[in-house]
């Protein structure tokens, strides 16, 4: 009974964070949504992992092991992202990713 409350918070986080990659435009809150739906996957594959200790077998390492595995990943990924997004505010000023910043540019005469 407990694997199923788990799946419906993990339904529920990757919703959560499919809504914030497609509302939001900002790219740090897309990373952070892209997390939240990482942690909603996460905890479905740690259900599906956790299915034999149900009925006294106990857990299959497999999936533990590719579990912990991918959260590593995922964190790594993660501070990539953000790293890469530091580095395009150093360089351009802002970390906007949309027309915003092509429309900025075509305003600038400086060069005729």
């Amino acid at each position: 009974m407990n694997e199923m409350w788990f799946g419906y918070c993990a339904a529920g986080l990757i919703g959560i964070g499919l809504y914030g990659l497609i509302v939001n435009p900002q790219p740090l809150r897309k990373i952070l949504s892209f997390n939240i739906i990482g942690t909603g996957v996460f905890l479905i594959c740690a259900v599906i992992a956790r299915r034999g200790a149900a009925l006294e077998m106990g857990g299959d390492p497999v999936p533990q092991a590719l579990l912990i595995t991918a959260i590593v990943v995922a964190f790594s990924a993660s501070a990539l992202a953000v790293a890469l997004l530091l580095r395009l505010f150093e360089v351009d000023g802002s970390t906007a990713l949309d027309d915003d910043a092509s429309s900025r540019k075509d305003g600038d005469d400086r060069g005729a």
